[in-house]
């Protein structure tokens, strides 16, 4: 009887093992059949200026644009890039219907559960916009004030985490969510927010575009800086490596300083891990 008995578990147990080299393995053909297709889709916040979003001729533009652009092109693989919504991000991932997050994606330890990063390849910080007129320009003055920012973005998690910096002086100890950050900026033009928060790299673009970089304060109300990088779902290790080695080779050729400067300015460096 304990023969048959132990003879069982371990029948079990080969079959556990088993199931589970097979999940492991199905999970990591992401590249193979991208390879064979050639063809990606990568989901984005097509508002999210200057990373990814629309030109006025409708035509998706930015910086991870062009960035996904000449990574695809050096595997000879067509980029598809998909509208989605961002609070929905991770379970688009997940059910197929893109095969990357690219557009701004800091990393934080929440999303580090759900996905698999590239390396970092850009910086990212936190900051509040304010009207000049409001005269607000310190984390301290924003106590019983309204204050907006997207939902499901990596500032409104920063938010969250370190109610310290913020949460615990806002009205109502949150912050009023919106799809994006156009809908945020638009109410804050028209007075129904005094605050938001959102990527320096946004604000500074946007208003820079708008030519209202003096109309408005922007400061940091203490949080910490993070890092974009590319989100993949956890079994694609295949496919992260060689975007890792993409963009490795942007670098190392200069067109990463290129395509920095076309947007920014200034010829940006990949940040160290």
């Amino acid at each position: 009887m304990k023969k048959w008995v132990a003879g069982i578990l371990g029948l079990v147990m080969v079959l556990s093992l088993s199931a589970c080299g097979e999940k492991e393995t199905s999970g990591d053909d992401s590249w193979k059949k991208i390879e064979e297709s050639k063809k990606i889709t990568i989901g984005l916040d097509d508002t999210f200026v200057p990373l990814g979003f629309k030109d006025e001729d409708g035509k998706t533009v930015g910086f991870d644009i062009d960035l996904a652009k000449a990574i695809c092109k050096d595997y000879g693989i067509e980029p598809t890039f998909q509208p989605i919504d961002w609070s929905m991000k991770e379970n688009e991932l997940d059910n197929g219907t893109i095969d990357l997050i690219w557009n701004g994606y800091s990393v934080t330890p929440a999303r580090e559960k759900k996905v698999m990063f590239t390396k970092p390849y850009a910086t990212n910080e936190h900051i509040i916009l304010t009207r000049k007129d409001s005269g607000i320009t310190e984390r301290e003055q924003m106590k019983g004030k309204i204050l907006g920012t997207q939902e499901s973005s990596s500032s409104y998690e920063s938010f969250l985490k370190k109610p310290e910096f913020l949460k615990d002086l806002v009205k109502d100890e949150d912050a009023i969510q919106y799809a994006s950050f156009n809908e945020a900026f638009m109410d804050l033009e028209n007075g129904r927010l005094d605050g938001i928060l959102v990527s320096v790299i946004y604000a500074e673009y946007y208003l820079k575009q708008n030519d209202k970089l003096d109309d408005f304060n922007i400061f940091n109300p203490g949080f910490q800086g993070d890092s974009f990088a590319v989100g993949a779902r956890k079994g694609d290790k295949a496919l992260v490596e060689k975007l890792n080695q993409g963009f490795e080779k942007l670098e190392e050729d200069g067109r990463y300083a290129e395509i920095s400067e076309k947007w920014f300015g200034t010829a940006w460096e990949i940040p160290e891990e």
